[in-house]
């Protein structure tokens, strides 16, 4: 194995906390989702949800709103600094801001497998954009230049964007999910932190 080759196998992985962001649920529902950068080192030229690394100031936030006990229970000791950075990067990458953590609905867990140059432990959160205290919700105009082409995107037609595998799985779960407000049965988890995957339920 080349050096290149084995520092890729060795790539630490982060905490991640990516947002569903839905709306019209009960009409056509559509999720926000933006095009990464060519040259991303990550998933370059995808169509993603925004979402990214967890930082260290996200564990000292104070959280607003009071998130279900459920979601804190399946997420476990690092449940808070997860919300924190939810809420951060969508703020950052859509310039649209969710105001509190009751309504976040952790659906969804995916481990980036061996072998990319950036590996996260993503837990995925579904939010109504009825949350969002915005009061333009297409308007992006203060969001960073990380995601491109930010735009709502009916469900039924986002399968056609350039997506990873990951989120065309994500995407099925928002489908199932989309017109109920209760968190999910379970919550399904793509572990791929070695070179072979499982794929688990948290309860």
């Amino acid at each position: 194995m080349s050096r290149h080759s084995a520092s890729m196998t060795d790539t630490p992985i982060r905490d991640a906390a990516s947002v569903v962001l839905l709306r019209d649920a009960h009409d056509i529902p559509k999720v926000l989702m933006g095009q990464r950068g060519k040259n991303a080192a990550f998933m370059p030229n995808k169509y993603v949800f925004p979402g990214g690394a967890v930082d260290p100031e996200d564990a000292l936030c104070a959280l607003p709103g009071v998130p279900s006990q459920t979601c804190l229970t399946r997420l476990g000791g690092t449940g808070p600094a997860l919300l924190a950075a939810a809420l951060r990067e969508t703020w950052e990458e859509t310039g649209l801001t969710l105001g509190d953590t009751a309504g976040l609905r952790y659906f969804f867990r995916a481990i980036t497998p061996p072998g990319r140059p950036r590996r996260f432990d993503a837990r995925f959160f579904l939010a109504d954009a009825d949350q969002l205290v915005s009061a333009d919700l297409d308007d992006f105009s203060k969001a960073s230049d990380e995601l491109r082409h930010l735009h709502w995107v009916p469900i039924t037609q986002a399968r056609a964007l350039n997506l990873p595998f990951i989120t065309e799985v994500v995407l099925a779960e928002v489908e199932a999910l989309a017109k109920s407000a209760l968190p999910p049965n379970s919550v399904p988890f793509f572990d791929n932190s070695t070179g072979s995957s499982r794929f688990l339920r948290i309860q």
